[in-house]
């Protein structure tokens, strides 16, 4: 997916969380941890919730925000489709899935700070800010609802 505007950010990131939420359900299925399988299949609904809230800021965002071109971060810092299913979620355990999911959720919420702090217009600045707020709760509330597993 070539990426030039904001809201191509936003398609990649709708992806992003939908495509995670297909591994990490389908990797459910094959890990041999009953903790493990919990976070998975836990994770995997939260990534679907994601994914529907990133597509209503796409489709409901202001559209000289969505419209900002952000070239210069795509030409630094390429944006690749992450290949998700790489990560062998079958065979980790509960810490070390969590470990790759804030890795991956970290690297979201820099794209999206950077674009906000890079952001010329004001609309495009706070989308970018909404969405990296909204980012690192999310994160903040899975990292929480996870560790009361280990509570079982």
């Amino acid at each position: 997916m070539q990426i030039e505007t904001l809201k191509d950010v936003l398609h990649w990131t709708r992806e992003f969380h939908e495509q995670l939420s297909q591994c990490l359900s389908h990797c459910a299925e094959k890990n041999t941890d009953e903790r493990a399988r919990m976070i998975l299949a836990y994770l995997s609904d939260h990534e679907k919730s994601l994914t529907k809230v990133v597509n209503g800021f796409e489709t409901s965002g202001d559209e000289h925000a969505l419209n900002t071109w952000c070239y210069e971060y795509v030409a630094k810092h390429p944006i690749v489709r992450h290949a998700h299913c790489d990560a062998p979620f079958a065979e980790l355990n509960a810490t070390q899935i969590m470990a790759v999911i804030v890795d991956q959720h970290q690297q979201v919420i820099e794209l999206y700070r950077y674009l906000a702090s890079r952001a010329d217009i004001p609309s495009a600045r706070e989308l970018m800010e909404s969405l990296r707020s909204f980012e690192e709760h999310e994160m903040m509330r899975m990292t929480q609802s996870t560790n009361r597993f280990s509570d079982m």
